[in-house]
């Protein structure tokens, strides 16, 4: 199994931490599930990781706080991803910078719950470079070609969510996922490997509609691919075995040195460990 033969400080670059005590954003369009940071430390042991990158959870809106008290309590273990508003100040981004944060979520799939927009991502963009931090980005991997000017003059690093999260899976050969690649040409950009489930028409174990893009992103770009578990799956019932999905990284991936690149190189570079 790949869970036992993890390389030293691999990293899951995609969790959600919820605690009940936190009130919910007036935005949330769902109600989270059960995701302690207790509960995901659990899973980190079973599964073998050592690093993690919390991503804010849409539920809390721009009310980073629990997010910012799982990061205090994983300190050099963990980063994390911020939902901010366009108007923070610089002294709130420094202020988030020695928290640990190193990166801007944009979700902009609509009715997903997101709170930035396309308008503000390329002042937000040159705000954080000098900082060093990733404009962690989710969209509908079919509008790639429309976006893909607008991403590739970003001038801080990107890291884009879920395979491209197709909604609709494409070939490897498609337009959209062509444009993806060539996002990835770049330096400074990354994809995640990570939550097959959302998008995927044939389903588990092997979700082969979008395990065909993940091998394909492996072959194309090995040292701009990250793993993301997606913990705890938000909106997912019954939630995908967490073992399961680690263990389609040795077929996405089946060489131990591109898992330790995946695993461990490619997240310490993306996000400052």
């Amino acid at each position: 199994m790949i869970q036992n033969l993890l390389p030293h400080l691999a990293c899951d670059c995609h969790v959600h931490v919820y605690e009940d005590r936190f009130q919910l954003a007036a935005s949330a369009t769902f109600t989270p599930p059960k995701g302690a940071l207790s509960d995901y430390r659990a899973v980190q042991t079973q599964l073998g990781l050592e690093r993690v990158v919390l991503v804010q959870a849409t539920a809390y809106g721009f009310d980073n706080g629990c997010m910012l008290e799982a990061l205090g309590k994983l300190a050099d273990s963990a980063r994390g991803v911020a939902i901010v508003s366009p108007d923070i100040s610089d002294a709130q981004l420094e202020h988030l910078h020695a928290a640990g944060v190193r990166g801007v979520r944009y979700m902009t799939i609509p009715n997903s719950g997101g709170l930035v927009s396309w308008d503000s991502i390329e002042t937000i963009s040159a705000r954080i470079a000098p900082l060093g931090w990733v404009i962690n980005l989710q969209l509908d991997g079919r509008d790639f070609p429309q976006r893909l000017e607008m991403i590739e003059r970003l001038p801080s690093k990107v890291v884009i969510d879920h395979n491209g999260k197709f909604l609709e899976p494409v070939t490897p050969d498609d337009p959209a996922f062509l444009a993806l690649l060539r996002v990835l040409e770049r330096e400074g950009r990354w994809i995640k490997l990570s939550a097959p489930y959302e998008t995927s028409k044939r389903g588990p174990p092997a979700y082969d509609d979008v395990s065909a893009l993940s091998r394909a992103l492996v072959r194309a770009h090995p040292d701009r691919c990250l793993w993301a578990s997606n913990w705890p799956h938000p909106n997912r019932v019954p939630p995908p075995s967490n073992s399961a999905l680690l263990e389609l990284l040795s077929d996405w991936a089946p060489e131990a040195a591109i898992r330790k690149a995946i695993l461990v190189d490619n997240p310490a570079q993306a996000f400052g460990f």
